[in-house]
């Protein structure tokens, strides 16, 4: 008899602990339109000083579309991919390059490449705010995705100090 009100007092005492409960709102930081627009413009800034006419997109945390800027004489194919590579590494929550990397032919992950909207070449970068991810820029255009990852990276660069926010 002790045993089983023991039992029963246990079962109650951890459905009853608040830790098991989850909160009915999570709070989460995100880009705002205007710093999502600095970004942009700083990577396709960064392009042209290359010589490169690409184009640019950011997306929020869950790869929601920001954010598209298109060089005048950036190929019409990529806005497509420049928004491919931010939305994949927003929802991957990692880069494009490491995406490439895991997802070879023949590699545990190369069923990633065949899911719809994924654009695993280099050129999409995760952006990051006090440890948390805020959005994702994708850029395509240049020769490459070396080069499309550097505009990308030099465009979060120039935001850096006002993503600690």
């Amino acid at each position: 008899m002790l045993a089983r009100t023991l039992l029963a007092a246990t079962v109650l005492l951890m459905l009853a602990h608040p830790a098991m409960a989850q909160e009915p709102l999570a709070t989460y930081k995100s880009l705002s339109p205007e710093l999502a627009l600095d970004l942009a413009r700083a990577a396709l800034g960064d392009c042209r000083t290359r010589g490169y006419q690409v184009a640019v997109a950011v997306v929020d945390r869950f790869g929601g579309t920001q954010v598209i800027l298109r060089d005048r004489f950036a190929g019409a194919h990529t806005v497509s991919t420049a928004s491919g590579k931010a939305w994949t590494a927003a929802t991957f929550r990692t880069s494009t390059t490491e995406l490439n990397a895991v997802s070879q032919p023949g590699m545990m992950q190369a069923g990633i490449r065949n899911l719809p909207g994924t654009v695993i070449i280099g050129g999409g970068l995760i952006v990051e705010a006090g440890g948390s991810l805020v959005g994702a820029v994708g850029v395509s255009g240049a020769p490459g995705g070396d080069a499309d990852e550097a505009c990308a990276r030099a465009g979060i660069d120039a935001i850096r100090d006002k993503l600690e926010f």
